[in-house]
């Protein structure tokens, strides 16, 4: 028998509430999580993206905040993406206002004069890309000597763009005798350095799907040169409702924008040169169906969730196997089946190959077939396809490869001119010998 809400200790008036938005039942990481986060526990949860973190910690950090005055907030969930800044304000605010507490949040990109309105009004809650919360706390706009709970989400991606010692800074500047929620997709390395020396003897719940319960994604590796990619790729988002693409650089995103549309395709950009209100735009867009395509650098890799995107298009390959596995997690999300697909030039052969094993996927490189990447959805009764071998046919496997690590009316804007790039003080990624370039 599974458990409820009620039964890890949720309270009743939280339970109606996330009865009426049709979630009635915890996922993995939130039975697991909950009972200590509520009775005020460190805790760090491993767990892929998708899986329910964010009311893992944030039905927790509600319950647990006081009511802030001005430029002091109570609560702190610090995360790596504007987007992801968003996406976790918007799940925590019905929670917060069944119990009177406020949510906000501050990222790069964007101007400062609503972020300091908001906290000079007095924010409970605040959720904060590092970069600009550091900038804030310079202007004195904002102290966190009153934060007593404090959220590092998607630890694992802080890690990779260069934010940790920005997050130490802020972990040293709230309360000594805080509660630290820590999430992440792996728990090892540089993440371990945050858990040993900044949480209390935490509880470590680490958590996976059931094999039955994982999203069937299909993983293909084609032979495609350069030339080729755009009217590959037109074709395939032929047979797809939405794909996200991603590119490695902004100009080359905007580019096969432009190269989409000549051909048919509604497409839309979502890069580090867009504005936040374009990227917020773009990505409605793509969320409500006014277009089929989202062409991305890695910045929506992590912190982007639209249910139900069917395909993922590596247009160009993905760096190393670690980005391959944050592009890839934007579909079979939740239990739903997906497709991704990497066009290969001959130049990259023996990177990718090294990379499939990194991964445990299917090593064989075949020629394009727009056919064989249709979705077919599982139905829940039907049997799973097997794994493949390693020299069998791309097919169906686990959303969670082995990585060894871990148009006017649509509301969204026609790619342009970019704009300047902000210092990524005031974006979303600081300075440092581990930053990765901007896109």
């Amino acid at each position: 028998m599974s458990l409820s809400f009620a039964d890890v200790g949720v309270p009743a008036d939280v339970v109606t509430l996330l009865n009426k938005r049709g979630i009635t039942a915890p996922f993995p990481i939130q039975a697991a999580a909950l009972a200590d986060g509520l009775a005020g526990r460190d805790l760090c949860g491993k767990a892929p993206t998708g899986s329910g973190k964010t009311l893992a910690f944030g039905i927790p950090l509600v319950l647990a905040v006081n009511q802030a005055v001005a430029k002091r907030p109570t609560g702190l969930v610090l995360v790596p993406t504007r987007e992801l800044a968003a996406q976790v304000m918007k799940e925590l605010q019905p929670i917060a206002a069944l119990r009177k507490r406020t949510v906000a949040c501050v990222y790069g990109g964007t101007g400062y004069e609503g972020q300091r309105r908001a906290l000079r009004k007095g924010v409970d809650i605040l959720v904060a890309c590092p970069g600009r919360l550091e900038d804030l706390i310079e202007r004195r706009e904002v102290s966190l000597r009153d934060v007593g709970v404090v959220v590092i989400d998607e630890a694992d991606r802080m890690a990779d763009m260069g934010f940790l010692p920005a997050v130490k800074r802020l972990l040293d500047a709230t309360q000594a005798e805080r509660q630290t929620l820590l999430f992440s997709a792996t728990l090892d390395g540089d993440v371990d350095v945050l858990i040993r020396k900044y949480q209390n003897n935490p509880s470590r719940h680490d958590v996976a799907p059931p094999e039955d319960d994982r999203s069937e994604v299909a993983h293909h590796f084609w032979e495609a040169e350069r030339a080729e990619r755009v009217q590959i790729t037109t074709g395939l988002l032929q047979r797809h409702d939405r794909a996200i693409v991603f590119c490695r650089t902004k100009h080359g995103a905007d580019r096969l924008v432009h190269q989409l549309s000549a051909n048919g395709i509604e497409a839309v950009a979502i890069h580090g040169n867009r504005s936040q209100s374009q990227r917020e735009r773009a990505l409605a867009a793509f969320a409500r169906g006014h277009v089929r395509a989202l062409v991305a650098t890695d910045v929506a890799a992590r912190g982007i969730h639209v249910d139900d995107v069917p395909c993922v298009v590596h247009f160009d390959p993905p760096a190393d196997h670690k980005d391959y596995v944050h592009r890839s997690g934007r579909t079979g999300r939740a239990g739903a089946s997906g497709t991704v697909v990497s066009l290969i030039p001959h130049d990259m052969r023996r990177s990718i190959k090294t990379m499939q094993r990194q991964l445990g996927l299917p090593q064989e490189l075949t020629a394009p077939d727009v056919t064989a990447a249709e979705r077919r959805p599982v139905a829940s009764h039907e049997a799973r396809p097997a794994r493949p071998t390693r020299y069998g046919k791309p097919g169906h496997v686990s959303t969670s490869p082995k990585a060894s690590t871990s148009s006017k009316s649509s509301g969204y804007s026609k790619p342009g001119r970019p704009g300047s790039a902000r210092s990524d003080r005031r974006g979303s990624a600081p300075g440092g010998p581990r930053r990765q370039p901007r896109r």
